[in-house]
Parts: structure tokens; sequence; C-alpha cells
């Protein structure tokens, strides 16, 4: 298995049509693990109070925010998700001259949920993490086996008015602000010489290792990361074609215009093979406060195949039944040492009538194109409805308390219709 992860992107006005963020993600991971689409609502807590993430505990903090995210099952982290204060966050796996091993600390995936638990805006999302990075540091397994597949991490971080690209080795890090337009970001450093806050011995430590000589303009990619190998040139293919397709929407992006780009096979973005594209997010964030963000999850493998369904934070939200896999609790082998014995069943009930589709898809070949049109159709009619909050917003909450679970069980009920 040759490991390759990931591309986020975000689009700000003028980029975008009307005064909106857009932000979507897809999260290629191994093939045989199951993403869940999971809600934690807001949280207090008492002083002295401990978090359990994937691998070790930290200082819980004293209010955490409603999140939804999108994780592989067995961590306690997320590939990406949103907070009830519309800040969004993706991460992506790096390699660079410094080596990441398996010593356990926080995972970027880690990383992320934290930030979004305890940063209402972007830049203070990007506070939490840096600061959690920097008294933890980043390690451990990022699959559910004893592969010892690590990494370091990069995040896009956005909310209703900016977004930031944040790129670490180890405990280093650098941050880019974005104002306006668009980003992207795949498996490589793309931080060069536009550096708007970084760790305070970011430069000492690339000229104690001879990657900078400390007389010409730094740039943070060239001093950290590895220029030539085959995993870097996968990941530049990918970033320069999603660069290509946003600038080919420039000034027009919208939700569908991500999720056009995250369906893309041909670029390798919508991945196949042993690492594939296990689910995916596109969140639609008005610059206007009093209107709600809308924000889409898959929860399920291939975008091209599944139906992205729509969640908007309110008040009394339950846990996403459809999406949400076995809990194993203490007795999970991740939590167990030595871990990753064994790996039990994860598939949340979404998943398991996933498969079932994929399988008809495969063979009938009838019968899987009007499935397909069934989810378009689903899809195209969930659209038209949130346009209309994103625009007037949400007068009666109870129409959307259950959205994300009634649309998942709509797409079941049009896996059956042909």
């Amino acid at each position: 298995m040759f490991p390759t992860s990931c591309d986020t992107f975000v689009a700000l006005p003028p980029s975008t049509e009307g005064q909106r963020v857009v932000f979507g993600k897809n999260a290629d991971r191994p093939c045989d693990e199951v993403q869940e689409v999971v809600y934690f609502p807001a949280k207090d807590y008492k002083p002295g109070t401990k978090v359990e993430c994937t691998y070790i505990e930290v200082e819980q903090a004293a209010h955490t925010n409603a999140v939804v995210l999108s994780r592989p099952a067995w961590l306690w982290g997320a590939e990406m998700g949103a907070n009830e204060h519309q800040v969004c966050i993706g991460n992506e796996a790096v390699w660079g001259r410094e080596g990441s091993d398996g010593e356990e600390a926080l995972l970027g995936m880690d990383l992320v949920r934290l930030g979004l638990e305890r940063g209402d805006t972007a830049e203070k999302a990007l506070h939490v993490i840096t600061d959690l990075l920097e008294k933890h540091g980043q390690g451990g397994s990022c699959m559910e086996d004893n592969c010892n597949f690590t990494y370091h991490n990069s995040f896009l971080i956005s909310d209703r008015t900016e977004a930031w690209v944040l790129e670490t080795s180890r405990q280093h890090w650098a941050a880019e602000k974005v104002k306006e337009g668009f980003r992207n970001i795949s498996n490589e450093y793309s931080i060069t010489t536009r550096i708007d806050k970084e760790h305070p011995k970011l430069r000492e430590y690339a000229q104690s290792r001879g990657w900078w000589d400390g007389n010409t303009e730094f740039n943070f990619a060239q001093a950290y990361s590895f220029m030539t190998t085959a995993r870097i040139e996968a990941a530049d293919s990918r970033y320069c074609v999603g660069k290509t397709m946003m600038e080919k929407s420039n000034g027009h992006i919208t939700a569908q215009t991500l999720m056009e780009i995250l369906r893309n096979k041909e670029s390798g973005i919508n991945m196949e093979g042993e690492f594939l594209t296990t689910g995916s997010m596109v969140s639609v964030i008005p610059r206007d406060p009093t209107l709600p963000g809308v924000h889409y999850f898959t929860a399920t493998p291939d975008p091209e195949r599944s139906v992205f369904k729509p969640f908007i934070f309110v008040n009394d939200i339950k846990q996403l039944k459809h999406t949400c896999s076995p809990w194993y609790g203490p007795d999970d082998p991740v939590k167990q040492k030595p871990r990753f014995k064994s790996k039990p069943d994860r598939k949340h009930p979404l998943f398991r009538k996933h498969d079932v589709v994929s399988a008809i898809i495969e063979t009938n070949k009838e019968r899987g194109k009007q499935i397909m049109q069934n989810m378009r159709d689903l899809e195209r009619e969930k659209l038209a409805e949130m346009e209309t909050f994103l625009v007037k917003g949400v007068e009666d909450m109870t129409l959307v308390v259950d959205l994300f679970s009634e649309t998942a069980q709509e797409e079941m009920e049009a896996y059956s219709k042909h």
C-alpha cells in the first residue's frame, strides 16, 4: 500500500457567488476504513478535567463548542468538520525533511477536533492547534493497524470572514492568512515566503539544520519539505489540478462547484484503490452572521456514488443515528495495549446500505443508473431547499433539527427505488 491522501479547498468572495465562504474536503483513507459523521453538543467542564484523545489525555477546556465531525470511526479526532460558530477545519498528511515517528502524541485529526471544540474563529482555532502542538507534539499511527503510518499535518481553517493555512513539521509551524479568493492544499507544504504567523524558532531551527542559509529570503516549503519524492509529485499533481479547476469557476464558486471537484476521478482528487475517498464535506457559510451555515457530508466512500447531506446547527440536535458507528468503549482494540490486535465491525447503517448499492451499480448497469439518478435528484432537491435557508434564515428550527438524519433516511430509500 502506497499511502496518499486528501485535498482541501476554500473560496472566499469575490471568488464565490454571493457573500459566502465555501469550504470542501475529500478524506482519502485506507479502503477498508469506515468514516462516520457524528454530532457533539456544546458542553461545560469543571477545572482539572481531562479529555482522552486517540492516544493521550490533555487538559479539557472549560467550554467546548457544538461540533459536527466526519471521522474515521476508530479514533477520537476527525478528518474534517465544523462548529456552531461556522468554523470549518480539514487536515492533510504532509511529509518533509523532519522525520515523523510513531511515538504516541496528538494526531492531526485530534487537533482538528480540538480546534473546532475550542475556537470560535478561524484564527482562534489556529492558536488552539499550535498551542497544543507545541505542548504535546504530534505522533502515533494514523491507520488502524501496526504499519506505523505516520505523518506531519497541514490544516485549512475557515470562518465567515477569512481562512488560514497552517503547516507543521513536528512542533514547528507556519501559517498564511487568506482574506479573499481561493486556496487549496494537498499532501505537500505550500506556504512559501508569505508567512503571517510562525513558531518563534521556525527559522532558527531551519538554519541550525542547514536547510536555510539565514541570508536569502526564507521560504518555508523550500526549507522544510522534500522536493523530489514520488509521494510529493503525486500530491503536487492533485494540488495543481484542483487549483486549475477552482480557477475555471473563479467568481462563481458554489457548493455545487466543490462537489464536482471532489467527485473528479481523473485528477485523483476522488481517489480509488487501496487508498480511496472514504468521506467528503462541503460547507457554505454566508458572511451575514444572522444566516446559518450549511454543512454537507457524505459519510460514505466515493462522493460520485454518494449524496451530500445537509446539516445546520440548531438546538436539540440528537446523535446522527444513520451515520454513527458501533462504540466498543474500553474494550476497543484501539484502546488496548498492544494496540490493533483486531478490527471490530465499525460499519454504520448508511455504510452498509451503500456497500450493497455499490455492488449493484457495478453489476447491474440499468438498475445502477436509476439509483444514481435517484441520488442526484435527492441531492438537487436538498440543495434547493438549503438555498432558501441561506438567503432567508431558519424561522422554524424544528424543520432542520433532524435534517441530516432525515436526508440519510431518504438516501437509503432512494437506493431501493427503481
